[in-house]
């Protein structure tokens, strides 16, 4: 008997009366919700995507990235780098260890961030770019050692005395390398 992957359940996301920000496995009724989006196949840390020449999107958030990016003085073309190898500029994208929105803010993150919603563009990207901003002069500006304290923590960073041998992480500063690249002969 052939063996078949789990069909992902559905989730909904609304505010309650509170106004806080609630999901569900059921469909909610007499109130505005959204569908939760998991994953991202462009993302998939083993995809068959090809950096170099998958398209680049230089037209979605570019008021938000460009203002947030001049606010915390970083660069708009490693900002859209980032949220094209970590959500494929998906507004609702959850990862399935929690992470969440365009530039996928773990949940203690994001309150330390000063974040009210994660997955409210504006809010995600400055987010991000405030975190980006902190690794931008913790690391002295070397792009590959900021995406990889992006991606495996400043902690693993710290240990392995630079890119951490994980595989996920190796994939991913290659990744943001060439999307980095890309963003900025599109600028």
């Amino acid at each position: 008997m052939p063996v078949t992957m789990a069909e992902e359940p559905l989730v909904y996301q609304y505010n309650s009366k509170t106004g806080i920000p609630s999901f569900t496995d059921i469909e909610p009724q007499g109130v505005r919700y959204k569908l939760v989006e998991f994953g991202c196949y462009a993302c998939n840390l083993s995809s068959m995507v090809n950096w170099h020449n998958t398209p680049l999107n230089t037209a979605a958030y570019k008021d938000t990235i460009e203002q947030t990016a001049f606010l915390h003085n970083v660069d708009p073309a490693l900002i859209r780098a980032i949220i094209h190898a970590e959500s494929h500029f998906k507004e609702q994208a959850i990862s399935k260890v929690g992470a969440q929105g365009l530039m996928q803010l773990m949940p203690a993150t994001a309150i330390e961030l000063g974040v009210k919603d994660s997955l409210n563009a504006k809010d995600n990207i400055n987010g991000g770019v405030k975190h980006l901003a902190k690794l931008m002069k913790k690391y002295r500006g070397n792009i590959k050692l900021v995406a990889a304290a992006y991606n495996a923590g400043e902690g693993a960073v710290k240990k392995f005395g630079g890119i951490p041998p994980y595989s996920e992480t190796v994939v991913y500063v290659e990744r943001v390398r060439i999307l980095h690249s890309r963003y900025r002969q599109q600028s």
